[in-house]
């Protein structure tokens, strides 16, 4: 079309710029040619068509050079015969018939293609709704088995914990009985050193008391006696006191007589006196009056007996220190000596007193502690509530025995303790 009408415009006026919109047409047309035979490599139908629109293309520029041409010759007639007849239309109409069909054959694949994606995106969309569909259903079945396995964890939680409060309550309630059953046997216990010890002491005392009578109305019968017999009555009013004070050793343990007549402040002063004279070592006492039940008054004797026991047996230590002073509504008694110590994360032989100890204390009601590290002593202490009502033989206004049988209490607050010095 453009080389046409440079051509009827340069025809009619004779002026060569007209031509210049057509001169690039025949390459145009070759390049465009080559594009659709490119485009319709694999489609034979569409190439016949393109070889003739080809063909037509290059008939009609062929006609529009050849009519330049006799223009240029200066041949009238014979150029303007050539443009009035219909070869150029024919041609032109042959064109516009090709590329129409070629047009149509292209609306065609487009619309043929536009279905094919539209066939594709519905069944595209079809597959993401299915695909919703199945996501949907998956996530609730998945909620619905995490609800279930949720109740599930719940519920075995929830037997878990029934179970584990059952066993607390058993726990507790064994631990109970068995406080109580070791609280009892320490009652039976020293209900029976009691009984052991009176009867040893009226029984026993009774017959050595007899013996020694018998010995010294034996001894005023004979007179005038030999040298060998005197001797021997000599030699058994010594075993006969012997015997006494053995008599005496074994009541004293079984059941301390200071503990009963004169208190506890008392008792734990001849305790630790005694003992720094048996061991050889020095004891200081820090012991102040204080309330306290007769049971929870044995067991803080008997416990500081036990950790005097293990300090003469294991501690190698030089110097002790008894502690006995009232603590708010609790009393507070301690054993700390200076000796060699132990680990007290390892468990061994060793630790069966302190054991009882702990049982005995917590059966009163109390609490103990042991602190210790190896090559820096031990400390014992033991917290006991303390008696709600004064009366107590350690009742500060209520003496628990007269002064001539008391024994040397500690110096008041701010002066140095009392100290039991080793046996010459």
């Amino acid at each position: 079309v453009d080389a046409e009408s440079a051509q009827r415009g340069y025809l009619i006026t004779g002026r060569k710029e007209y031509l210049e919109p057509g001169e690039d047409a025949p390459e145009d047309i070759r390049q465009a040619i080559a594009r659709l035979e490119a485009h319709y490599q694999g489609d034979p139908q569409q190439l016949v068509l393109t070889a003739v629109l080809r063909d037509r293309a290059l008939e009609k520029l062929s006609a529009i050079v050849a009519t330049l041409r006799l223009y240029e010759e200066s041949e009238p007639g014979r150029w303007l015969d050539l443009v009035l007849t219909d070869i150029g239309r024919e041609k032109m109409v042959a064109v516009r018939v090709a590329a129409e069909k070629l047009m149509a054959a292209e609306d065609a694949a487009v619309i043929d293609e536009r279905a094919s994606i539209l066939q594709t995106l519905a069944s595209n969309r079809a597959g993401v709704h299915l695909l919703t569909a199945i996501s949907l259903l998956a996530l609730l079945f998945y909620l619905r088995k995490t609800v279930a396995l949720e109740l599930t964890q719940r519920r075995h939680a929830d037997d878990l914990q029934a179970e584990r409060d059952d066993l607390e309550s058993q726990v507790q309630l064994r631990t109970t009985e068995l406080t109580e059953l070791a609280s009892h046997l320490q009652t039976v216990r020293e209900d029976e050193r009691s009984r052991l010890a009176r009867e040893l002491h009226d029984e026993l005392g009774a017959l050595l008391t007899a013996a020694k009578l018998d010995v010294a109305r034996l001894k005023r019968g004979l007179g005038v006696m030999t040298p060998d017999l005197e001797a021997r009555i000599k030699h058994l009013n010594s075993t006969i006191d012997q015997g006494v004070a053995l008599k005496r050793n074994i009541v004293e343990d079984l059941r301390p007589s200071s503990l009963s007549n004169l208190g506890l402040v008392a008792a734990l002063d001849i305790q630790g006196r005694e003992f720094g004279e048996r061991a050889g070592l020095r004891v200081r006492m820090r012991l102040a009056p204080v309330l306290l039940p007769e049971a929870s008054q044995m067991t803080v004797y008997r416990m500081v007996q036990e950790a005097l026991t293990n300090i003469a047996k294991y501690a190698g230590a030089s110097e002790v220190t008894l502690s006995l002073e009232p603590d708010g509504t609790r009393v507070r008694a301690a054993v700390q000596d200076n000796g060699c110590g132990f680990d007290t994360a390892v468990r061994g032989r060793r630790t069966h007193g302190l054991t009882g100890m702990r049982y005995r204390v917590e059966a009163s009601g109390g609490e103990l502690r042991v602190v210790s590290t190896p090559g820096f002593g031990t400390l014992v202490e033991a917290w006991l509530p303390a008696a709600l009502e004064p009366g107590q033989p350690d009742d500060p206004t209520e003496p628990a025995y007269s002064p001539d049988e008391a024994p040397t209490l500690p110096p008041p607050s701010g002066s140095p303790p009392s100290v039991a010095q080793p046996a010459a």
